[in-house]
């Protein structure tokens, strides 16, 4: 995957007081996303929204492009 997170997520929403607990009772995330979060998979652009919301973060603050090394066919 050429982009993943820069940094961990759970744990900075922890930091701003954000527990998985509280996330879920106030409805800012759905459980799905939060477990995709969780495993590194990326989620849909109203998520990341929300994200930088609760983070007052860009988005450029939680993601990143990592090039993947080329892959040539062998033919």
């Amino acid at each position: 995957m050429a982009l993943q997170y820069k940094i961990d997520i759970m744990a900075e929403l922890k930091n701003k007081g954000f527990s998985s607990t509280k996330i879920r009772e106030e409805k800012l995330i759905g459980q799905s996303y939060l477990q995709q979060i969780r495993h590194g998979e990326l989620v849909s652009w109203k998520t990341i929204d929300t994200l930088c919301s609760l983070l007052d973060c860009q988005v450029g603050d939680l993601v990143e492009y990592v090039k993947e090394p080329d892959v040539q066919e062998k033919g």
